[in-house]
């Protein structure tokens, strides 16, 4: 027989706390009754003795102290999910809101996931294409890995997430079996307006699954959202067979979630006022994306965050650069030279990429093209910082080639339209293009025979 609490000692925020509770379970939902025909619900989120701090979804506004029942659930938060998930839209809390109805299923799933067993993962191989060219070329991302964007206020991060969801597409023969479950957390109206009407557009909406958590939506779902879309994510992947790439955007509104709660606990704060746990934390949504042995789907993973002050070494990208395997910077200068995507490339790494190109999966000479246009720009930098001080007209016949080779390099490669797509072999081609610029001689990363198959054939 269940019990039911009737009084509660202090309500603050979106927390409620209660004492001589029995046999409480961490992370169990409860059930809150305000009044005859108004329930919220709640989540254990402490246990302290007989002491219980219960975070309540809807915020414990005209809760009442002595007029209320509280039941407690012994299970954690579960959402129902099958195939017909794609093409839905839902709040954070998993909830319909497209008008389309509820999900049915025989089975209900933990928000929490399942711990993926480090022996039973596959190393990532094989690559999805954006239809990017900074990322298809220079930092590849790999099916089951984990690729960040750092961005900034105001940097067009919204627009390249809308435009990889519109774009992203692996090999024809596994197309059928690729989808994308897109969470956007903490999200003004504006931009959920901007995400529903680009998706709309070119008809990418029937493969993917949206998660809303709007900026006027309580500050606890903000910490469910990417719960739930992981939760979808490892039904597709590890149920359905299916290539599942999951953008989160922006992981900064959850990590402010994540301070705000931890501050109405009266925990004592960390780096920033940020809670101790934020590190562990966020590896538990990160560490969900992967590949399993025995299992053909995978899951991949980009989220997206803005740097307060552009600040790389604030704790958010600072943690989140050590769990991930590489990161996409986005550069304030870049994008006010009107450059878009305004990729800087050289901060800018897909640990993964080594793996997951070449001519088993993209094309021979990928590797060895990406590293001589990454040595080519990072040298550029080198000869505009002694332009600066020398003037070009002084620099040696090679220094303006590479001066040249830099300029159309941001202009014809890291440009390109919103709605311009270019697969692997355009993007590749426009990269030999590039290096006809520089002198033969200079062109030391790459194989003589792919050299003179590629550069001169």
């Amino acid at each position: 027989m269940k019990i039911k609490y009737l009084k509660l000692n202090k309500a603050q925020g979106p927390l409620i706390i209660m004492d001589e509770v029995q046999d409480a379970i961490y992370g169990e939902i409860v059930d809150i009754q305000v009044s005859d025909t108004e329930h919220r619900t709640g989540q254990v989120i402490q246990i302290d003795r007989g002491k219980v701090i219960i975070q309540v979804f809807e915020g414990s506004s005209g809760i009442s102290l002595n007029d209320v029942a509280i039941s407690f659930s012994g299970k954690p938060m579960e959402i129902p999910l099958s195939h017909e998930i794609l093409g839905r839209v839902f709040n954070g809390m998993a909830k319909p809101i497209d008008q389309a109805g509820e999900i049915y299923s025989t089975q209900s799933y933990d928000i929490n996931g399942r711990p993926i067993n480090p022996v039973a993962r596959l190393y990532p191989r094989n690559y999805i294409q954006t239809g990017i060219s900074a990322i298809d070329g220079l930092m590849t991302l790999i099916r089951g890995q984990k690729l960040p964007i750092f961005s900034g206020d105001g940097l067009p991060h919204n627009q390249v997430a809308a435009q990889i969801v519109r774009q992203a597409r692996i090999s024809e023969e596994e197309a059928q079996n690729f989808a994308i479950v897109f969470a956007a957390i903490g999200l003004k109206h504006d931009e959920a307006d901007f995400f529903n009407q680009a998706f709309e557009e070119v008809g990418a909406r029937e493969r993917v699954t949206m998660f809303l958590n709007l900026a006027d939506d309580p500050v606890i779902e903000r910490i469910l959202t990417p719960r739930c879309a992981l939760t979808a994510a490892e039904y597709l992947a590890f149920e359905c067979n299916m290539h599942v790439l999951v953008i989160l955007t922006d992981m900064t509104s959850y990590c402010e979630a994540l301070r705000e709660i931890s501050s109405a606990k009266e925990e004592v704060p960390s780096r920033k006022g940020y809670p101790g746990y934020l590190y562990s934390d966020l590896a538990s949504l990160y560490e969900r994306a992967g590949m399993i042995k025995e299992n053909k789907g995978s899951i991949t993973q980009i989220p997206i965050l803005t740097m307060p002050n552009d600040d790389i070494t604030h704790p958010i990208p600072d943690l989140t650069g050590y769990i991930t395997e590489g990161q996409i910077v986005l550069n304030r200068s870049l994008f006010q030279m009107g450059i878009y995507p305004p990729i800087n490339v050289l901060p800018s790494l897909s640990r993964l990429m080594k793996d997951g190109i070449g001519k088993e999966y993209t094309r021979e000479d990928h590797p060895d093209v990406a590293n001589q246009i990454f040595t080519a720009y990072s040298k550029v930098q080198e000869i505009r910082a002694l332009a600066q001080i020398i003037g070009e007209d002084e620099l040696s016949d090679s220094d303006r080639k590479y001066m040249e080779f830099g300029r159309q390099f941001e202009r014809k490669f890291v440009r390109q339209d919103f709605e311009e797509y270019r697969d692997i072999d355009q993007t590749l081609n426009l990269m030999w293009e590039l290096l006809k610029i520089l002198p033969e001689q200079e062109l030391t990363r790459i194989e003589p025979a792919l050299v003179k198959k590629y550069l001169k054939g």
